[in-house]
């Protein structure tokens, strides 16, 4: 029985190995006798099941042989991807920073009476931006009470209170401050504006004692009038959104949206008139 068991593994073997030599001898044959075909299409679909495991095997070998090293370029393509990604949020910065400044600066060629002070928000007097701004400039660098406050978007407020290296600004929509304004379409100079709280925190201002027979519409721009010289004329404010009549004062008013929003200020600069001799600061 160990004898016949021995006899079949030795023919399995010789079959096997026979089947094998058979197999390469009709890959590498260029010319092929009709029996010779005939074999190679009966072997050709196992050449082909052996061919794509060997493939497979290999394949599967050479990705864990490899994965260090693609987890590695993985983790480098990653870096460079955040690299990337930083630089072009710093180039959409510097072109945003650029824009608000050029703003500035055709502001300032069209008002040149007037100097620029540049500064910066370093905090908030009470608990909001709405109790005013604290700026890193003071007396020191001739900042006086009353003096007007821009961004490149437009009027912001203005300076309220002044030490030696620090003011407060106080905001536009603060309902303390009242700014005598136009509307830019029609050039009509009558009325103020002042902060208006609608109720649901909308950061917006009101144009008060406008005449009934005032064209002011939806979407007209305010500008300032420049009446009292304590603001430059034409500094932009903002857009009408609506149109109210007071009939028992017999005045339209204009609700406003403020151009500058007020929760992202940046780049601030003090109006200072190079002659101050026409104008009293408070």
């Amino acid at each position: 029985m160990r004898l016949l068991r021995n006899k079949l593994a030795v023919t399995i073997v010789v079959l096997s190995v026979s089947f094998l030599g058979l197999i390469v001898y009709t890959v590498k044959r260029d010319n092929r006798s009709i029996i010779e075909s005939g074999a190679g299409s009966t072997l050709n679909p196992v050449q082909s099941l052996l061919y794509q495991g060997t493939n497979r095997i290999k394949e599967t070998l050479d990705f864990f042989l490899n994965f260090s090293e693609v987890k590695a370029q993985n983790k480098e393509l990653i870096n460079k991807n955040q690299e990337l990604e930083d630089k072009l949020a710093t180039y959409s910065d510097l072109k945003d920073e650029n824009e608000r400044l050029r703003q500035v600066l055709n502001f300032e060629e069209d008002n040149k009476n007037y100097n620029y002070i540049a500064c910066n928000i370093i905090g908030h007097s009470g608990g909001s931006f709405l109790d005013g701004y604290i700026i890193n400039k003071g007396k020191n660098d001739n900042i006086q009470k009353g003096m007007v406050v821009i961004a490149a978007q437009g009027l912001v407020g203005q300076v309220t209170s002044v030490d030696s290296n620090w003011s407060i600004i106080q905001p536009l929509i603060n309902e303390n401050l009242a700014v005598s304004v136009m509307v830019e379409r029609t050039s009509e100079a009558t009325g103020y504006i002042k902060g208006f709280n609608d109720g649901q925190n909308k950061n917006l201002a009101k144009v008060y004692d406008l005449p009934m027979d005032s064209d002011v519409k939806e979407g007209d721009v305010i500008l300032t009038s420049g009446v009292g010289m304590l603001y430059p004329k034409k500094i932009r404010i903002g857009e009408v959104i609506s149109v109210e009549e007071d009939k028992v004062r017999v005045m339209k008013n204009a609700i406003v949206k403020p151009y500058v929003d007020f929760n992202k200020l940046q780049e601030l600069f003090i109006v200072s008139p190079k002659d101050t001799r026409e104008i009293k600061y408070n």
